[in-house]
């Protein structure tokens, strides 16, 4: 269900729990264009335990294969440097 910011501002949080009774999450937007997501804290709690248990199998899945370097302080500082220099500003 897509809410704009307006309804939020007139009717206040409030709205959420009403649309909760309905849906499991609400997107809200913001000049007609969708820009967030509300959800229940438990939902999201559990959305986050997946993404970090994924995030975690990659990184394992890199170490089994190989997919890594050891790099000194010194070295990461460097690299980081660049990587800097290499971003566009906004």
């Amino acid at each position: 269900m897509v809410v704009s910011a307006n309804e939020v501002k007139k009717h206040g949080v409030s709205l959420f729990d009403k649309l909760f009774e309905k849906v499991d999450n609400v997107v809200l937007s913001v000049r007609g264009k969708k820009k967030y997501v509300v959800m229940d804290y438990k939902e999201y709690k559990e959305l986050r335990e997946y993404q970090l248990q994924k995030t975690y199998e990659e990184v394992m899945e890199d170490i089994k294969n190989g997919n890594y370097r050891v790099l000194s302080a010194k070295e990461h500082m460097k690299n980081l440097e660049e990587d800097l220099k290499n971003v566009s500003t906004y």
